[in-house]
């Protein structure tokens, strides 16, 4: 099997392609690079930025926006934007209440002021595209550049605790309901059973998404995550404890990438030594990661950005290109 056999495609829906790993490995590389092939491949692809320290627009050179992006045929970008995420939840709530005339101001307020704070806005903010892009079927294939390991799994436990917010989030909606049809004579206030309706419909529809979302994370078919590494200790063993809490999640790592492998050199002694080192590290990742496909990705000597040098490094992971293929 080769590394492109992992990626599986099942017609009219989307394939989903999280890339991980320890900062600094080169997921955006890796990203970016799958990304040019699927869409040479004739597949309607986009990859989206989860990192608050964006780096895809460099890697790609050219600028990247919070909506799609277009970067070359079949081919778009996105780069979560936190502020612009925050301005569109306020947008939300603002429209919550006028749906709900019974809830104060101040209330609304405090919920927008803790949500500006909240040190994971951006991380409801990739939820929010996640829940977009998971539930419609409009690409081919996504891919999603995410940050750093850990910042990654609060992202990946956000299914689980979206779902019970809206859960109770509908529960209380239903008693205030209730509650403004049996005193609605006195309480004018409350608002029409139009309005009411229409808010436990769309925190109904949010929870159904919600759970869509979670089933397609959960199925191997459609979904996978690729975990990158460079050949050094440290970032093995971030990666296999990643492993293994992604599992908590029904997600299931299938293949790693090794990265910044150093060529055979001759004469460099320190690049020798270190070479030495890496190809220690190399057979422990082959044999700690055994059940996993395994792929090698050579130290470049220019820097990985360009859609030319990140199409050669699809090559090194996929194959040839063919701009033939549909």
């Amino acid at each position: 099997m080769s590394f492109k056999d992992l990626i599986k495609f099942n017609k009219g829906k989307t394939t989903f392609v999280f890339i991980g790993g320890k900062g600094g490995v080169g997921k955006t590389t890796i990203s970016a690079a799958t990304a040019l092939w699927m869409a040479k491949q004739g597949k309607k692809t986009l990859v989206i930025s989860t990192d608050p320290a964006h780096s895809l627009a460099d890697s790609l050179e050219k600028p990247i926006g919070h909506l799609p992006t277009p970067i070359t045929d079949n081919l778009h970008a996105v780069e979560i934007d936190p502020e612009i995420a925050m301005e569109d939840y306020q947008a939300k709530m603002k429209e919550q209440a006028a749906l709900n005339p019974g809830m104060g101001m101040d209330m609304l307020q405090d919920q927008m002021d803790m949500a500006s704070m909240s040190p994971g806005i951006d991380e409801a903010a990739a939820f929010d595209k996640f829940l977009q892009y998971m539930t419609t079927d409009e690409y081919d294939i996504v891919i999603f550049d995410t940050a750093p390991t850990g910042h990654t799994l609060r992202l990946l436990s956000f299914p689980e605790m979206m779902d019970s917010w809206v859960g109770k989030m509908i529960k209380v909606r239903k008693q205030i309901g209730s509650m403004a049809k049996a005193f609605k004579n006195i309480l004018p206030f409350m608002g029409d059973e139009e309005e009411e309706d229409r808010a436990l419909e769309d925190m109904e529809q949010t929870k159904k998404k919600i759970k869509e979302a979670r089933a397609v994370m959960a199925d191997s078919a459609r979904t996978s995550f690729k975990m990158v590494v460079i050949p050094e200790e440290m970032s093995i063993y971030e990666s296999e404890r990643a492993m293994q809490a992604l599992e908590k999640y029904d997600i299931h790592s299938d293949g790693v990438i090794v990265n910044q492998i150093l060529p055979e050199e001759t004469d460099c002694e320190f690049c020798q030594a270190r070479r030495t080192l890496q190809q220690q590290r190399l057979k422990q990742i082959h044999e700690k990661f055994h059940d996993q496909l395994v792929a090698e990705v050579p130290l470049l000597k220019e820097e990985a950005k360009g859609v030319d040098t990140l199409e050669n490094i699809a090559e090194l992971l996929y194959g040839k290109l063919d701009s033939n293929s549909t």
